[in-house]
């Protein structure tokens, strides 16, 4: 009579009861670190807990504890999900290590996901062949035969849209793009947003585009997002040949130096391509910014081009003598001019526009005259290490450009706000008109004053650690207001 430690059960069920918890908690705690970690490897780990052991204890049970053969249907239906699972934790794993924690740049990197779901489907179908023939004694072979023909002949029957599949997926392999890159290809431009194994979507602003992989394949684009240097928004420009032409150069690179767009380690370029045609190059961080940077360049130039008496488009600036007329009549109030002060100023004396975001003065600079304004409005700033500090907001009835008598450099700058109309005052003539009113000349120069006492009580308020910091430009004092008489 045999013990009970010499049943052929005992050992394995022994084994099993033991086993089986012992395995299951250390996957636990190893799945646990994984998952904290953020690790890629928890998905497989959590396939080999939660189904391969399981499954392979409950196999071993049933075939070596209770002696089921191998043949009863529901063994084989547990050993069946045993192989799948085994089979899906070890893709799972090589899928990890080969291409989850690939080197940027290598072919793993640059492996389309569609081959690596091609391959995928590949394995996962002969695996399940394979444990079919094993566990359940199927003739694969001729299910394999069959599946080989009937490739064959929808290879035949659809050799046109497989040949573009296929241009399609040399394409995502060779990566000559990713997504967020800008492309322009067939007339359109826009950013990548999505790539598949059958077309690439680019939203062009306008709504998304689809465009086929094999058009992309068999016809050649551009990848703004890769260009040798910065990118850059390349505008064209015309001006009548009575304009100088390296006057207009010098005022297209002004201008474009200017936009908050500009690319802050590169220059813009302009050049004279034809007989009335220049062409400005301004390089720009992203290809996003080619819209906003030619809108604003085309709105400011409009502004310049008038200041400048150059001819945007053949056009000519409409603010002529009775403008200027109008605006020293509304100037005589402010600085007490006669009638002959008005006339001897007029004839230097001009308009000036300027569009909503416009620098008109640059802090530390010397104006090259006095502007009084006579519509719309600009803001007084300083830039300090905490940012821009706002000093003011000046409007109609107000003036720049005081320390142009003095040639001294403001302490503020002043960007428009809303279209800027001013009347710009020559130095020399108002030089001259000062010399016999010294008590206006001393007004003026107790105005420069009182805005260097704003500027230095701003910067100071903004370096306090509990102080007001930046001064609302709703509330700040207004610099630059009507003289007293």
């Amino acid at each position: 009579m045999t013990g009970l430690t010499d049943q052929p059960w005992f050992w394995w069920t022994v084994g099993i009861v033991v086993g089986l918890p012992i395995a299951l908690f250390v996957l636990s705690e190893l799945l646990t670190a994984l998952q904290r970690t953020g690790s890629p490897l928890a998905k497989p780990v959590a396939l080999v807990r939660n189904w391969v052991v399981p499954a392979a204890a409950l196999f071993l049970l049933l075939t070596r504890a209770a002696d089921v053969s191998v043949e009863v249907t529901w063994v084989r239906i547990v050993a069946t999900i045993f192989g799948f699972m085994l089979l899906l934790a070890i893709l799972a794993a090589l899928n990890v290590a080969l291409f989850t924690n690939a080197g940027q740049g290598t072919w793993r990197d640059r492996m389309p996901s569609i081959f690596v779901d091609i391959v995928r489907l590949v394995l996962v179908i002969t695996g399940l062949g394979l444990i079919f023939s094993y566990v359940w004694d199927a003739d694969v072979a001729g299910l394999f035969t069959f599946l080989g023909v009937s490739s064959v002949v929808l290879g035949f029957a659809l050799q046109g849209a497989v040949g573009s599949i296929i241009s399609g997926l040399l394409l995502l392999f060779e990566q000559p793009f990713k997504l967020g890159d800008w492309l322009e290809a067939g007339g359109s431009r826009g950013r990548v947003v999505e790539v598949n194994w059958r077309a690439v979507h680019i939203d062009t602003g306008h709504g998304i585009e689809v465009t086929p992989n094999a058009s992309l394949a068999g016809a050649s684009f551009v990848n703004l997002s890769r260009p040798v240097g910065p990118p850059a928004a390349l505008i064209e420009t015309s001006f009548p040949i009575q304009d100088p032409p390296d006057q207009v150069v010098r005022l297209l690179n002004e201008v474009a130096g200017g936009v908050p767009t500009l690319h802050p380690e590169a220059r813009p370029t302009s050049a004279h391509t034809a007989s009335r045609t220049f062409q400005t190059r301004i390089p720009i961080l992203s290809p996003a910014d080619a819209g906003a940077t030619e809108a604003t360049f085309r709105r400011w130039l409009w502004y310049a081009a008038r200041r400048a008496g150059l001819h945007l488009d053949g056009a000519d600036d409409e603010l002529g003598p009775p403008a200027v007329s109008a605006a020293m009549a509304q100037a005589a109030r402010q600085f007490r001019l006669t009638s002959d002060d008005q006339e001897q100023l007029s004839g230097q004396a001009r308009m000036e526009r300027y569009g909503v975001g416009e620098t008109v003065q640059a802090e530390g600079s010397v104006p090259d005259a006095l502007r009084f304004i006579v519509g719309g409005s600009c803001q007084l700033w300083v830039r300090s290490a905490g940012g821009v500090i706002p000093i003011a907001l000046l409007g109609s009835g107000e003036y720049l450009g005081q320390t142009a008598l003095t040639r001294e450099p403001v302490t503020a700058a002043a960007t428009v706000t809303e279209e800027l109309t001013v009347l710009r005052l020559p130095t020399a003539e108002l030089g001259d008109y000062l010399e016999h009113h010294p008590a206006l000349a001393r007004e003026l120069g107790e105005a420069i004053e009182i805005r260097r006492q704003r500027v230095r009580a701003a910067l100071a308020d903004a370096q306090k650690p509990s102080g007001p910091g930046a001064m609302d430009p709703g509330s700040s004092p207004r610099v630059g207001a009507p003289l007293a008489r």
